[in-house]
């Protein structure tokens, strides 16, 4: 009687372990997200409360390989949003970290970098990019010919993915903003080469 019992004892613990461990696997674990900075706000801080002007910058094949160049893979749009006044520049662009979106702003102006917010972090590892010891490194920041900053920016132990997101996002605005400037440059002088 006592083998009887311990086989059923042991068949329906096994059964509860299999149904516990289904359970476990069938639970929707919660998606970490923390939002830091609404758009709006972002778009107030860069232009001072004042209205900017929402575009379009429709990529071309030429952009497109540039792009990919930059952020180590193709980017999924044909077309990136961003905000003017005067010859400041925002962008919102989002870059993965480690599997997750962050979602990053920056800011330009005449080549140089005016600011970098993080807006949304997704990940659970690395939202230590988010604070200002990290973001003020970015400040005055160019480009390179070869596209890259042109100032080191410190690592974060445990971020480095991360890190290089926001990086590379730093180097994509500041091209982007740099192509509409040569663009505005070109369109410029071809009026006034009509004008004369």
């Amino acid at each position: 009687m006592a083998a009887k019992i311990t086989a059923s004892a042991w068949v329906l613990a096994t059964a509860s372990s299999r149904l516990a461990l289904l359970c476990m696997t069938c639970v929707t674990i919660p998606v970490f997200a923390e939002n830091y900075v609404s758009r709006s706000e972002f778009l107030a801080a860069a232009f001072n409360n004042q209205e900017p002007e929402q575009k379009m910058l429709w990529l071309d094949s030429e952009k497109r390989n540039t792009i990919a160049n930059i952020l180590g893979h193709p980017y999924p749009g044909l077309r990136i949003r961003y905000w003017t006044l005067n010859n400041r520049l925002a962008w919102i662009l989002d870059e993965i970290g480690k599997e997750k979106p962050i979602t990053i702003g920056v800011v330009a102006e005449d080549g140089r970098v005016m600011g970098v917010t993080v807006l949304e972090f997704r990940e659970t590892r690395g939202g230590e990019v988010r604070y200002e010891f990290f973001t003020r490194q970015f400040l005055g920041a160019g480009l390179r010919s070869d596209l890259r900053l042109d100032q080191n920016i410190d690592g974060i132990t445990g971020a480095t993915l991360s890190v290089r997101a926001v990086i590379d996002v730093t180097e994509l605005a500041l091209y982007l903003s740099g192509s509409l400037t040569a663009r505005n440059q070109m369109a410029s002088d071809q009026q006034g080469e009509s004008l004369d």
